[in-house]
């Protein structure tokens, strides 16, 4: 692993240098080789492990903790940073450097009287959505393995130890800025060091100046909305959306307690630290504009008000627009050429009343897309029809639905699209509970084969075709908490 180290040396200040503890009896409970190709790695080694644990220092690393503000649930947190994640460096791969962190590798200076370790369920959950949202083409951070110990660790009981090694094109979040916005001392000239940073690592194309500026924020607003759109496409509720998970980039991070939608819930909560529900599914979309308008504030000293006022304003029209691309692919519609307003109307109404009847019929919302790709979109008698309930009202909808798709020359042909865009697999908690139990057993086995099933979400793989199922009595609507 070849480590550049541009953040290291050009933002002291920025972060603390830190000594990760390691692990006692380390071990391998994951590995993602499509993780170990983005930085150039073949196959795992004991020297690999041991400094992928902490253990023994790895050539050309550094090891700092960064430090960030952020809005958590709503409420200003002006020192946040790393608290349980140890940064390397940045690792050189074929296609650019991906910063590698430790998940789990000890405390730092911004822990907050925790330990700094992650239990061994965490890093397994963190891993598998990871690798799942990236095979299901959303943005997203990446993983390269989990390492297991023996180390105990508590929580609500002893737990053991564990390691998410965390891959991340950036670990730069809206709250980094918010911190040195607020700083004391120096907030502008900060600020313009981290941003000229940003600019020069991620977007070469921009200049750091007052028009630079004002670009690059506009594409954090779009990319934040179109991260937000395929979230609410594939039914992903990410549970915590404070200020500092939000990364700059537009990619998915620092999970906690997360799920994918099983029956269709558009008030559906997945952190049971969430009670009144702010970081619902639905929310989500109003959220991403909230996180924005944080940021935005926290820019006022390098950007006109009236720029980043106008990048805001473009917020909801990226998302709509981004979803409609999104639902038409998963509905095998196709935008006109006329009266393009109308016809998004009339497509966002489509799939709001499918989603309501979906609701209302308590149905499976994966599986329900799914089912499109056997649809006969020119039959009387849908075998779409045959789950649901409220027949009168679906027969309605299906007949519009038919009149704005219009004849479907190659049925085959369109199934099989439908098919590539609606996946039949996704990482439903309940999988993710079973692998752990067997984890904590012993046995990686079910792991192992849960995470290679997520790599091909789109695929038929008649051998799992147990995975597609609803969950079971006990795993239905399952609610994490942030230590998940």
């Amino acid at each position: 692993m070849r480590f550049k180290q541009d953040f290291f040396t050009q933002l002291p200040g920025f972060y603390s240098q830190v000594q990760p503890l390691g692990l006692s009896n380390p071990h391998w409970l994951a590995w993602s080789q499509d993780g170990a190709q983005l930085i150039g790695l073949q196959q795992p080694d004991d020297n690999l492990l041991q400094g992928l644990a902490g253990n023994a220092k790895l050539e050309g690393a550094r090891y700092y903790a960064q430090v960030y503000s952020g809005h958590q649930f709503g409420g200003y947190s002006p020192r946040l940073g790393d608290g349980r994640s140890i940064i390397l460096g940045e690792a050189m791969g074929p296609d650019g450097a991906w910063d590698v962190a430790l998940k789990g590798a000890g405390p730092t200076p911004y822990s907050r009287q925790g330990d700094g370790r992650a239990v061994m369920r965490s890093a397994v959950r963190e891993f598998l959505v990871s690798e799942a949202l990236h095979h299901l083409q959303v943005p997203t951070t990446r993983a390269l393995a989990v390492i297991g110990s023996d180390l105990p660790v508590w929580r609500e009981t002893q737990e053991s130890a564990a390691i998410t090694v965390r891959l991340a094109r950036s670990h730069i979040r809206f709250g980094h800025f918010e911190y040195f916005c607020h700083s004391e001392r120096g907030a502008t000239a900060k600020l313009t060091q981290l941003l000229n940073f940003t600019l020069e690592q991620h977007y070469p194309h921009l200049s750091c100046d007052a028009a630079g500026y004002r670009a690059w924020f506009r594409q954090v607003v779009r990319d934040t909305a179109r991260l937000v759109a395929h979230w609410q496409a594939v039914g992903f509720a990410h549970g915590v959306m404070n200020t500092d998970n939000m990364s700059i980039l537009g990619d998915s991070f620092d999970f906690g307690p997360f799920a994918f939608l099983d029956t269709f819930k558009e008030d559906f909560i997945c952190n049971h630290s969430d009670p009144e529900g702010r970081y619902a599914f639905g929310q989500q979309p109003g959220i991403g504009l909230w996180n924005l308008q944080r940021l935005a504030q926290a820019l006022t000293p390098l950007i006109p008000s009236d720029d980043l006022i106008a990048a805001l304003n473009s917020y909801q029209g990226e998302l709509v627009q981004h979803y409609l691309q999104l639902m038409r692919a998963k509905l095998g519609l196709t935008p006109g050429a006329d009266n393009q307003t109308q016809q998004d109307e009339t497509d966002l109404q489509l799939v709001g009343e499918l989603t309501v009847l979906m609701e209302q019929n308590q149905l499976d919302y994966t599986n329900t897309w799914r089912r499109f790709g056997s649809l006969d979109p020119g039959s009387k008698h849908s075998s779409l029809r045959d789950d649901f309930t409220h027949l009168a009202a679906f027969d309605s909808w299906f007949g519009r639905y038919q009149a704005r798709l219009g004849q479907v020359a190659d049925v085959p042909r369109w199934q099989a699209e439908r098919n590539r865009v609606n996946p039949k697999y996704i990482l439903r908690n309940y999988l993710a509970q079973e692998a752990i139990v067997a984890v904590e057993a012993g046995d990686t086995g079910p792991l192992t084969v849960l995470h290679q099933l997520l790599r091909r979400p789109f695929d038929e793989q008649p051998e799992h075709e147990a995975f597609a199922k609803r969950p079971p009595e006990w795993g239905q609507g399952l609610i994490m908490s942030c230590s998940s």
